[in-house]
């Protein structure tokens, strides 16, 4: 199981993120225009900062690919192969589909019922 992990939701839909880290979990509501998306790795680091998280090889990061915003799911998904690249972190995606709410409770439905994948190579667009 997943213990300490970064979850993103930017489709354009009740965008958030969600930061587990040393059995706590906190979440960011994001209300932000996609073609600001500087805005959205301000929000990531403040909150990584702000909750000391430590960002290596044991933490993950969790992505909505969609579907959704064809700018969100690729911006979600650049953020976590910089970190992929940069900490050695572990990236996973999810659908929008089988996360029913943005909680912990149903994030970790999600690792119970093998709903996340390691091939982040085909994200659904909406067009």
């Amino acid at each position: 199981m997943i213990k300490d992990f970064l979850i993103i939701s930017f489709t354009g839909k009740n965008d958030s993120i969600g930061l587990r880290v040393n059995n706590n979990f906190f979440i960011k509501k994001l209300k932000m225009n996609i073609r600001n998306n500087s805005l959205l790795v301000n929000n990531i680091f403040d909150l990584i900062k702000q909750k000391n998280a430590n960002i290596g090889k044991n933490f993950s990061v969790i992505v909505n690919v969609g579907p959704g915003s064809f700018s969100g799911i690729r911006i979600s998904l650049s953020i976590a192969k910089g970190m992929k690249i940069a900490k050695g972190v572990k990236i996973y995606g999810y659908k929008d589909t089988n996360l029913d709410e943005f909680d912990l409770k149903n994030i970790e439905l999600l690792f119970k019922k093998n709903l996340i994948e390691n091939n982040l190579i085909k994200p659904v667009y909406l067009s």
